[in-house]
């Protein structure tokens, strides 16, 4: 197809993809100013080997998944809702918490989901308090160069709105509409790639050369229908 062909098919169906975008887009905006808002509280735990030795590195490496699936129980979290004083249960507040370690940085990164942004500083300073005390207390028990230290990187932390965000979502809905618009688009002209419409179809088609076309003859009834091709089919040779 050339330019030209591509130019028609955005003048006949371009109006298509722009009620896409819209639609989706718009679509996108009212589904996400109707969610109700939610903040999110993430802390940082070290988990630092005590000296810096190869074997040692590694053990606190494989542990940190160990580390994580225990922050994330029910008597961990009945522990980090009575330290915080929430009126929750805890599978509750293990539906809104997740835990994920990260080996390359000897980091666990602890994070809180909740209406309320105090509560959900509290949620993910109570349960990383939690397991700092617990590993500590386990770890003063060791020789001090097999420990692992644990601590908490940092209090001084936020919670940020993460949800509703109406104007990100409706150019990520105008950005699926646009490809669906284009989707729409395709579809019909492959559709109507069969129909010899045009001089150019016919000889596409047939395979033989169009000698004329009879134009339309505006004002009568009984017009012609525009470019309706003539093909030429040479006849056989008689002995």
């Amino acid at each position: 197809m050339t330019v030209q062909d591509y130019l028609r098919i955005l003048r006949r169906r371009g109006w298509i993809i722009i009620a896409a975008v819209l639609l989706a887009g718009l679509a996108a905006f009212g589904v996400s100013s109707l969610q109700q808002e939610m903040y999110r509280a993430t802390v940082q735990v070290s988990t630092v080997p005590a000296r810096p030795d190869w074997g040692l590195g590694n053990t606190a490496k494989d542990l940190m998944r160990n580390f994580a699936l225990n922050i994330r129980t029910p008597e961990v979290s009945q522990r980090a809702i009575e330290r915080a004083r929430l009126d929750m249960n805890p599978y509750d507040f293990l539906g809104q918490t997740t835990v994920s370690p990260d080996s390359s940085t000897f980091m666990i990164k602890i994070e809180a989901r909740s209406r309320d942004p105090e509560v959900a500083k509290q949620m993910a300073l109570s349960l990383a308090d939690e397991f700092v005390e617990e590993r500590t207390a386990y770890y003063a028990q060791q020789d001090k160069e097999n420990r692992i230290e644990v601590k908490i990187v940092s209090r001084a932390i936020g919670a940020p709105q993460y949800q509703p965000q109406p104007l990100f979502n409706a150019l990520a809905g105008s950005v699926l509409g646009l490809l669906l618009g284009i989707g729409v688009v395709l579809l019909l002209t492959w559709m109507e790639s069969d129909l010899l419409r045009t001089p150019d179809a016919v000889e596409r088609t047939l395979a033989v050369p169009v000698l004329g076309a009879i134009p339309a003859v505006s004002g009568q009834a009984n017009a012609v229908p525009a470019q309706r091709a003539r093909s030429y089919v040479p006849k056989p040779k008689t002995a």
